[in-house]
């Protein structure tokens, strides 16, 4: 014989289906997003003090320690910026170093405006000259 009444069934069925709606919580939109400054900023300026034939430890002075030395190309530094603004992709910039024989050869990327403190989206190409060997 079972003591249990046909309403305490009903009511154990009914919290065994419920319950697991219980557990499920939308989760609300984030209303904030912070902004996210990343890399090193490189301007205008700091470019045109850079000159063909400068020593690395020269070049880290004018700009900076680079942000990406890569171990396959030990003649290339570069330096990247990114900024989001509220999670969004805002600006970006690269400007890459490169050396022969430990001297820069040239610079290429992106040029920032003179007095800026962020890159301009869609700045253009600097490039140095090569220099002259001597024979």
């Amino acid at each position: 014989m079972n003591n249990k009444s046909p309403f305490m069934r009903l009511s154990i069925i009914a919290l065994a289906l419920l319950l697991p709606a219980c557990s499920y919580i939308p989760m609300a939109p984030s209303v904030y997003k912070i902004d996210i400054q990343q890399g090193n900023v490189v301007t205008q300026e700091m470019l045109s003090r850079l000159k063909p034939g400068m020593t690395r430890s020269q070049v880290r002075f004018v700009l900076g320690t680079p942000l990406v030395t890569d171990a396959f190309h030990p003649n290339r530094w570069d330096y990247v910026y990114r900024y989001q603004k509220a999670g969004e992709l805002t600006e970006q910039s690269r400007v890459t170093a490169v050396f022969e024989n430990d001297l820069l050869l040239r610079i290429e990327g992106d040029v920032v405006p003179a007095g800026s403190a962020r890159p301009a989206p869609g700045a253009a190409s600097v490039e140095t000259q090569p220099v002259q060997k001597a024979e």
